[in-house]
């Protein structure tokens, strides 16, 4: 899906040049104290015992690994997502304060000027439907937008298609069709 209004397809480099996000890397900018309208705000998310978290500091691998997997995820090796969130230019998790655990999850990539694509959105099951996929995927999407990217592009399954159209996001913007290599395809 493409984020409205953006009709070319965004094209990810196998090539990475950037560092990673660590602590080092928090951004300056508050968007608690930005005027964002978000549909469920940072301060009532605490509130609910939710912290958004935009670094990898603290981000416990085997627990966010569980949470892909009761999405339907399969799981993943633990240093080959330490590699993809080091080569990750925007991320957002949410630490359930009680149990310092992991429940949302959202990270884009892209060529950090005019495209992005907007990857691995999950929530724990447990934690469904009280707004975290929601808020995730609209504070990335802001912090990709405050960048300058405006080329926002997102897999999903088609099951959740819906969800994401409210959030500005439509399936094959004027005709426009995405397409993904696949080795079981080529011919020998």
């Amino acid at each position: 899906m493409l984020l409205n209004n953006n009709f070319t397809l965004p094209f990810q480099s196998p090539l990475h040049f950037r560092s990673p996000i660590t602590h080092r890397h928090v951004r300056r900018l508050s968007f608690a104290k930005a005027q964002h309208n978000y549909a469920i705000s940072d301060e009532e998310l605490q509130s609910r015992g939710f912290i958004l978290r935009r670094t990898i500091e603290n981000l416990n691998l085997d627990h966010l690994n569980s949470v892909f997997v009761a999405v339907g995820f399969p799981k993943r090796d633990n240093d080959k997502i330490k590699v993809a969130l080091e080569h990750t230019d925007s991320l957002l998790w949410v630490e359930y304060e009680t149990t310092k655990r992991p429940v949302a999850f959202a990270r884009a990539t892209g060529d950090g000027v005019f495209n992005a694509i907007i990857w691995d959105v999950v929530v724990d099951p447990t934690f469904q439907g009280v707004g975290l996929g929601k808020a995730v995927v609209e504070r990335v999407v802001d912090e990709l937008l405050e960048k300058g990217i405006t080329n926002i592009a997102l897999y999903s399954e088609p099951r959740v298609l819906g969800f994401y159209r409210p959030l500005g996001f439509v399936s094959d913007p004027d005709g426009i069709r995405g397409m993904v290599y696949s080795r079981k395809n080529k011919k020998k």
